[in-house]
């Protein structure tokens, strides 16, 4: 993709440049908050599924330092710039062309072995097929569509390349909660959940999700994060956090 097809955007306060297509889905505000949300210190292997560009699993390098980090993207193109924005920014990761639901074999054959990765985070497609239009841009439908499997096949996947004690964090619709229950009940324990709200006046768009492989503590649902205040005003607290000023109480083991 030549530059005249992408634009150089900055995130974290301009702690990172990253390059990414001027159509279809863009990274933004999701990809920030997942890696904001993501427990990750030097020396982790942390892999994040469906990367896109790299957004958020730069975002954690930035942050934690040396991981050995991971980006795994199906679209070829969005690889090909995560590898770049990688590069881009002095930030070193390997970038893996592979479907996220692929068999072990296939994984295991890209050097994702099982019980091989400290972390995992994720974006996973979530508007349901028979309730929402897809985009007829490709990239952007492959991002946002998902049918019922979408999220119990990415979770599974995740669950197998995890170590024990290994930790996933996700996002993803908060009007289909029961969905990431449901598919961290198998294998994952120790869940905490914060809802993302647009406004204090308005029900949560997003949850953010932390779960360890094998984890026996009980569920906690913790207080939401706001994007804006009651008048619409960027939430400061947050806006510092997005700037890579600090993290979301899920980053803290």
């Amino acid at each position: 993709m030549n530059e005249n097809q992408t634009t150089e955007d900055l995130f974290l306060g301009g702690q990172l440049r990253l390059r990414q297509p001027k159509s279809g889905h863009r990274a933004g505000h999701d990809a920030m908050l997942l890696a904001a949300a993501t427990p990750a210190r030097p020396g982790d292997r942390v892999v994040e599924f469906g990367a896109g560009i790299g957004a958020a699993g730069l975002a954690v390098a930035r942050r934690a330092g040396a991981i050995k980090l991971v980006l795994v993207e199906f679209d070829s193109t969005l690889a090909a710039l995560a590898h770049d924005n990688a590069a881009r920014n002095a930030v070193s990761a390997d970038v893996v062309v592979l479907d996220v639901t692929a068999a072990a074999d296939t994984f295991a054959a890209a050097g994702l072995l099982p019980d091989s990765a400290d972390v995992v985070l994720m974006n996973p497609p979530f508007n349901d097929a028979t309730r929402h239009r897809a985009s007829p841009d490709f990239s952007r439908a492959a991002a946002h569509m998902a049918d019922e499997t979408t999220l119990e096949g990415w979770v599974h996947s995740s669950r197998r390349i995890l170590k024990s004690g290994g930790v996933l964090t996700l996002i993803w619709r908060a009007d289909r909660v029961t969905e990431v229950m449901a598919a961290l009940a198998r294998g994952f324990g120790s869940i905490v959940i914060q809802p993302v709200h647009a406004d204090p006046s308005k029900p949560a768009i997003r949850v953010l999700a932390r779960a360890v492989k094998g984890g026996k503590a009980p569920t906690k649902i913790l207080a939401g994060v706001m994007l804006n205040n009651e008048s619409g005003v960027p939430n400061k607290e947050l806006a510092d956090i997005l700037a890579g000023k600090g993290v979301l109480p899920l980053a803290i083991p």
